[in-house]
């Protein structure tokens, strides 16, 4: 059985703030989850032919070639800040 602390663990690595209600819903929840899990892994899949698709589709991607590029000043023009020839932004990490 999935515990409370488990529920308040995980919820903190998620940043979740979750009630006494929640918590226990959310530990129902997750039980019912590893128990499908440990359903689905006693299926014999040993002749099952892996996939990444469900539906056997074609791939969406255009041809890779090589095409005409911006120069640095237009890349810039609409720029809202720029510094010495580069995209200026905001520092985001310490």
């Amino acid at each position: 059985m999935i515990s409370i602390p488990e529920v308040e663990k995980v919820a903190g690595l998620a940043k979740l703030r979750l009630s006494a209600e929640e918590k226990q819903r959310m530990a129902e929840q997750l039980q019912k989850v590893v128990e499908y899990v440990e359903k689905i892994s006693e299926l014999d899949t040993r002749d099952v032919e892996p996939s990444s698709h469900s539906v056997d589709t074609p791939p969406v991607l255009r041809e890779d070639r090589a095409a005409p590029w911006l120069s640095q000043e237009e890349a810039l023009q609409n720029a809202p800040a720029k510094r010495s020839g580069y995209f200026s932004v905001p520092k985001v990490i310490g």
